[in-house]
């Protein structure tokens, strides 16, 4: 699994070259002179996006145009993804950064940080700033903010995104140390990032003082990181576990079959009557006819008394919804659920409203109580919730899909729908390039096994009690990682108190 750049970013924070360098730069605090860091700069400015509408801002590749995605990864930002074009540097539409300066995510995920090794640009979601390296040396102040990230959080401007300001950049306190001492921190700082193993660290000469923390700091690290790593592993197998039940649910094998069912068989042709009753009150509209089920489309073998059939003959509605223009949003009035708020275990309620007025607009897209809503674009693909059944009435985006059976137990069809069968279905059945559509003529096709009514209900209860056992595992795990964090700073505390006591002595 590829991680993003805010996923490396975190793990750099809580390294051991991190964590010594924390150490370090607090012992500075009680040392050496603390400035402000505006007081340290030679510049600071902010990246610019020309305008998307002039082609010629973008016709070559004269220059480095950064984005924040870029920003964090790398201690060194070498090519960017994007440039900006000579036209455009000519224009003044381009805010150029030199080589050595420090960019910043200023917008989103704050205080990320990479040092620039060439003249470049970047948009208006970085803030760059080059230092007076006659006070501070670039590579003291990188370490630094990223051992002190918390600066970057400290009053932040809080809008739809969180934004540091150039203010609030200048403002962040700094221990200032003489230039040979930022050089001898910065020379052992670089050090550590090459060093694997506790033997290599003991080889170096000339620091002392840094030494035994640093030891302290890795072998803490690593075997918090060993107890983290098997406790994530844990996770991944109550995720497998939860899967399996799924999976032994949908082939009939989680729960005895009872020959007193009802025959699925005579569930569908109930499901067929009602369609045709509704279709005949036109309360819903006449579906095209689906296509016969070959035996190829049938993965595995189901009990006599189930049957095979496509997810559009057993419901009455299988559609997605439609997103108002921003400013038709209320502050109250009916829901309007978006993908961010459908999860597998529920609606999530920061929701958006619209008004009477736009929502009878919308009446082709309502959600009533036990609707499925299934997320069938973007990043959440796959996302499905059972409406509550104490909802009353709201709307969706075009970013969800309404499914609506008939006749069935809806709890039931919703971890049918999470179930690895339909989720393969999902995601081997999208359209479009970059952001992914899961179109509603292949939801409907898509081929289900569906039991009697009876054994639905018996397989949601036995469902509902493996997966409460699932969530209390994972709810343990979880409280092991936070104790083994908890654990881990405590002891990194205990690890650095008798220093703490000879400096106050000193």
């Amino acid at each position: 699994m590829t991680l993003s750049t805010a996923e490396i970013y975190r793990q750099k924070e809580s390294s051991y070259l991190t964590q010594t360098a924390k150490f370090i730069f607090s012992r500075l605090f009680a040392n050496c002179e603390v400035f402000e860091l505006g007081d340290l700069l030679n510049d600071i400015k902010t990246g610019k996006t020309p305008s998307k509408n002039e082609k010629k801002y973008y016709e070559d590749e004269f220059i480095d145009w950064f984005k924040p995605n870029e920003i964090g990864d790398k201690k060194y930002l070498e090519k960017a993804e994007s440039k900006l074009s000579k036209f455009a540097y000519d224009k003044g539409q381009v805010t150029v950064y030199k080589a050595n300066s420090i960019l910043i995510n200023a917008i989103g995920d704050v205080g990320r940080i990479a040092i620039l090794n060439h003249e470049a640009s970047s948009n208006q979601q970085i803030t760059g700033i080059e230092l007076n390296e006659e006070k501070l040396l670039t590579e003291y102040c990188y370490y630094y903010l990223l051992a002190n990230r918390h600066h970057f959080y400290m009053d932040l401007f809080q809008t739809t995104l969180p934004i540091v300001n150039q203010k609030k950049i200048k403002l962040i306190p700094i221990p200032v140390p003489e230039l040979n001492e930022q050089k001898r921190i910065v020379a052992f700082l670089n050090y550590l990032e090459n060093v694997n193993s506790l033997e290599e660290l003991k080889d170096i000469i000339g620091f002392d003082e840094f030494i035994e923390i640093a030891e302290k700091f890795f072998i803490l690290k690593n075997k918090s990181g060993e107890i983290s790593t098997e406790l994530t592993h844990q996770l991944d197998l109550v995720k497998q576990l939860r899967q399996a039940f799924l999976r032994e649910a949908m082939q009939g094998k989680l729960v005895p079959q009872d020959p007193n069912d009802e025959p699925a068989s005579v569930l569908l042709e109930k499901i067929k009557a009602e369609k045709e009753r509704l279709i005949k009150e036109k309360k819903i509209k006449k579906q095209k006819p689906l296509p016969p089920i070959t035996e190829d489309e049938t993965p595995f073998t189901i009990p006599e008394n189930w049957v095979w059939c496509r997810l559009g003959e057993i419901c009455e509605k299988i559609g997605s919804g439609s997103t108002p223009k921003g400013s038709n949003y209320a502050d109250q009035g009916f829901p309007f659920f978006r993908s961010q708020n459908v999860h597998d275990n529920g609606l999530v309620y920061d929701i958006k409203y619209v008004s009477e007025k736009v929502q009878e607009k919308m009446n082709g897209t309502v959600v009533i109580p036990n609707d499925i809503l299934l997320n069938i674009t973007g990043g959440s693909l796959g996302r499905c919730a059972l409406v509550p059944i104490e909802f009353t009435e709201g709307n969706v985006s075009q970013h969800v899909c309404i499914v609506r059976p008939l006749l069935c137990d809806n709890s039931f069809m919703h971890k049918l729908i999470l179930s690895p069968l339909i989720q393969q279905y999902i995601f081997s059945s999208t359209t479009g390039a970059g952001r992914e559509g899961l179109p509603k003529y292949n939801l409907e096709q898509f081929v289900i096994p569906l039991p009697p009514l009876s054994e639905q209900q018996r397989i949601v209860a036995k469902l509902d009690e493996l997966m409460q056992y699932c969530d209390e595992l994972e709810m343990s795990i979880k409280e092991s990682q936070q104790q083994n964090e908890l654990l881990l700073q405590q002891v990194l505390r205990e690890a650095l108190e008798p220093k703490e006591k000879e400096v106050q002595k000193v």
